[in-house]
């Protein structure tokens, strides 16, 4: 086998020396942005922020198939096919699982910004934070849901580091007052050429670091309601900072931008969904 693939964990957490990345930007066509410089004031920054949410957000309805993948220390590797579905204009949040047999039906929805929980084998729902693991992965509800990172953080400057071959613009983020944040402090690696975010480590209130997350593929896809194109993250590879062997992929299989039933973000139709 390939020692560039074998060794694709290692390489991923140490410089993305193996991913396609190069090629990945280049296909881009883009040049720096004028917006990145060293020593940043706050109003870039937070100019940076909206403008790395503006070109992932929709401004309509979302609909894609998730491939989880989840990988726990003694435990036998367990895979999830998931349909997330999202509106911009009210924020509504729906992921129902489709498989393994074992997680049919279930699902999280989020109303009026509070995260539920459905599981069809005892007919209940169940209220649940932000800092929930979705399916019991090491992911959260926010990574499948629109980006929205400038209206939940304040953002402070953390200098420029080389991540692999690209030139990062790094971010320390700490969560608003008032907000309930799977995380409530983000470190954030931009590509300055892009301002695709590469790498995230999030941290509890102590400054613990709990999560590392690498995102080595981006795809763009035009957007009717937007009238733009518009960027998601492909592939997604989270690795757990307590239990060490324990880590999360998520591939985006496939989007799907066109409108959505009316009534799809109601316990109701989800409950119907595992009849």
């Amino acid at each position: 086998m390939n020692t560039c693939i074998t060794s694709r964990r290692r390489l991923v957490r140490s410089a993305f020396a193996c991913w396609p990345l190069a090629a990945w930007a280049a296909s881009l066509g883009v040049g720096p942005n004028p917006a990145v410089a060293a020593g940043l004031e706050q109003a870039q920054m937070v100019k940076m922020l909206e403008e790395i949410d503006e070109r992932q957000r929709n401004q309509g309805d979302w609909q894609s198939l998730a491939y989880i993948e989840q990988k726990e220390k003694n435990k036998v590797d367990v895979v999830y096919e998931a349909l997330v579905f999202r509106r911009s204009q009210d924020q509504k949040f729906m992921i129902v699982f489709a498989k393994p047999k074992a997680s049919q039906g279930q699902g999280y929805l989020r109303l009026d910004k509070n995260l539920w929980f459905y599981d069809p084998s005892v007919g209940k729902w169940e209220r649940r934070t932000e800092r929930e693991r979705i399916g019991g992965t090491n992911s959260r509800r926010s990574d499948f849901d629109e980006s929205r990172l400038a209206e939940e953080y304040d953002p402070e400057d953390s200098g420029q580091e080389k991540l692999g071959v690209y030139d990062a613009q790094v971010l320390t983020l700490k969560g608003k007052k008032g907000l309930d944040l799977a995380f409530p402090e983000i470190k954030l690696w931009v590509d300055k050429a892009t301002l695709n975010v590469l790498k995230r480590q999030e941290f509890a209130l102590s400054g613990r670091l709990l999560r590392t997350s690498y995102y080595p593929k981006w795809k763009k896809v035009y957007s009717e309601s937007k009238k733009a194109e518009i960027w998601y993250p492909q592939e997604i590879r989270f690795y757990d900072e307590v239990e060490k062997a324990n880590s999360t992929l998520i591939l985006m299989k496939s989007v799907d931008l066109r409108a959505l039933e009316p009534n799809l973000f109601t316990k109701a139709w989800l409950e119907s969904r595992s009849r």
